[in-house]
């Protein structure tokens, strides 16, 4: 029986046979109409390029990974702030998202929407048009400022599927470190 079943795929092989092939798995819809994404993606990776307190022109990394059985294409990401004294603002008209990794930047993608609460401390990029499965991209947030005040900031990353009723799946949390600099512990022992 082993022997047909090989000798059977090394003939399909031979003759240009197609033995296997993997479909996109479908997204999943709710009776109501919400969409979901059949394998979310994941947070590959959060990191910034500065990470001393108060310094100005950092950019905040976090890298996604869309996998090919999404059923889905990604429409949104939410990004928000837990943990961290202070309030983290972000310029969005100079956030940015691409295809890629940090170290290896492809084609840039079409933010469409960003919104920002102050409030409950969430930042919203919109993708247009949505991002086709199969594809790691990286969001390049902006900060007006890093914190004023050292230690672990959490931002939890949220990824919504295309559609009208979509519904956000929580990717996990992106952690920055922020260290407060030289100068500061000499001219400021006890922080700003």
């Amino acid at each position: 029986m082993r022997v047909a079943v090989i000798l059977a795929i090394a003939i399909a092989t031979v003759a240009g046979i197609e033995t296997y092939t993997q479909k996109p798995s479908p997204a999943i819809q709710l009776r109501d109409g919400t969409v979901y994404f059949a394998q979310p993606p994941r947070l590959v990776e959060a990191a910034t390029t500065y990470n001393e307190v108060y310094v100005w022109g950092a950019t905040y990394y976090f890298t996604l990974s869309l996998p090919e059985n999404a059923g889905e294409p990604l429409q949104q990401v939410t990004i928000n702030q837990h943990q961290g004294v202070d309030n983290i603002r972000f310029d969005l008209k100079n956030s940015f998202a691409f295809e890629g990794t940090r170290s290896d930047k492809g084609q840039k993608f079409k933010l469409q929407d960003g919104a920002s609460n102050q409030k409950s401390r969430t930042v919203t990029l919109r993708f247009e048009p949505p991002i086709s499965p199969g594809q790691t991209i990286t969001i390049g947030l902006k900060p007006k400022r890093n914190p004023a005040v050292a230690g672990v900031y959490l931002f939890g990353v949220t990824a919504f599927p295309a559609g009208e009723k979509s519904h956000g799946q929580f990717l996990g949390f992106g952690r920055l470190h922020f260290y407060g600099s030289r100068f500061n512990s000499i001219f400021f022992p006890y922080g700003w």
